[in-house]
């Protein structure tokens, strides 16, 4: 008998966590019974309010259902990759811990996968959430997809299904700041694109911030576009051929008309204002490549674990 894995990151979601896993235990039971076997895995990223404790009593209660709980916070996509790297299923889906990801379609992913799909990605075509925040999520997407030079996936959260073999060429990345989504788009094999509407969150607060969505797209942008560097290359080459055009202009016109010509020092102060702005932007736009690539050569662990439940 095949066996699922169910792959659920958390982080304070104390309101969340039982009645998640009960549904999908339920959903196994009652449309998949006898079907499938299964685990549901819970990686708890260090919450500070009852999920861990909440976790412990539903492993206590099922073996099927495990658990590994983080020393320390290790950020928004390390701990949700490492899950999926512990996964023993033949199949391993990984799923939001708050509800917004529909769970009624584990049964319709896991048919697409027998159909022989390596992936299968939920894609969002509507969603609930802020209507300026989704807004901006499309923009990015859109202005990503044009600017890499891999094909992006646009509205694809990670809410999807990955076959063991694709599980197993994570496994064999070795990439300390892996971003999922691209990976998938960049390595993952054919996949088949399930579109759902993103429900509102069940209880609680999100976890995203403003910071760690410039976070989460600074990432994505410094790994798989190259078009930042090329800008500003291009630009300093423009800008440099523009202030030494503009520089003989300003002599010929000193030398032609030397007492009536006031050369002044508003274009000076223009030129520093504007070349300076655009050096401080380059900079910290070439700062960000520098802070991925310093990232992915120090190769420290994607987590260290503090404590594991009902694992063999």
């Amino acid at each position: 008998m095949k066996k699922i894995s169910i792959v659920i990151p958390t982080y304070n979601e104390e309101e969340n966590v039982q009645p998640l896993s009960a549904e999908i235990v339920k959903i196994f039971h009652e449309q998949l019974h006898n079907m499938y076997k299964y685990e549901i895995i819970f990686i708890d990223n260090n919450s500070i309010d009852k999920t861990r404790d909440i976790i412990r009593l539903i492993c206590a209660d099922n073996p099927n259902i495990k658990a590994i709980f983080n020393e320390k916070n290790f950020g928004q996509f390390n701990s949700p990759y490492y899950g999926l790297l512990q996964s023993t299923g033949d199949c391993t889906m990984l799923i939001c811990a708050d509800f917004q990801d529909p769970i009624e379609l584990i049964p319709e992913f896991i048919k697409e996968w027998e159909n022989g799909y390596k992936i299968v990605c939920g894609i969002k075509t509507k969603s609930k959430e802020n209507f300026l925040v989704y807004l901006l999520r499309s923009l990015y997407y859109k202005l990503v997809k044009k600017m890499s030079q891999v094909e992006q996936i646009e509205h694809f959260t990670g809410f999807g299904l990955y076959d063991k073999s694709f599980i197993a060429t994570l496994r064999n990345l070795d990439d300390p700041m892996p971003f999922l989504r691209g990976i998938v788009a960049e390595l993952g094999p054919k996949r088949k694109v399930i579109p759902y509407t993103q429900a509102k969150r069940r209880a609680g607060k999100t976890k995203n911030n403003w910071y760690s969505l410039y976070d989460a797209a600074m990432i994505s942008f410094t790994s798989y576009t190259k078009i930042g560097l090329r800008i500003a290359t291009i630009f300093g080459f423009i800008l440099s051929a523009l202030s030494m055009l503009s520089a003989v202009v300003y002599l010929i016109l000193k030398l032609m008309f030397w007492y009536s010509f006031p050369a002044g020092m508003i274009p000076v102060l223009l030129g520093v204002f504007v070349l300076g702005s655009l050096q401080l932007f380059f900079i910290g736009l070439v700062g960000e490549y520098i802070l991925s690539i310093n990232t992915r050569i120090m190769k420290r662990p994607l987590v260290i674990e503090e404590e594991r439940v009902n694992f063999d």
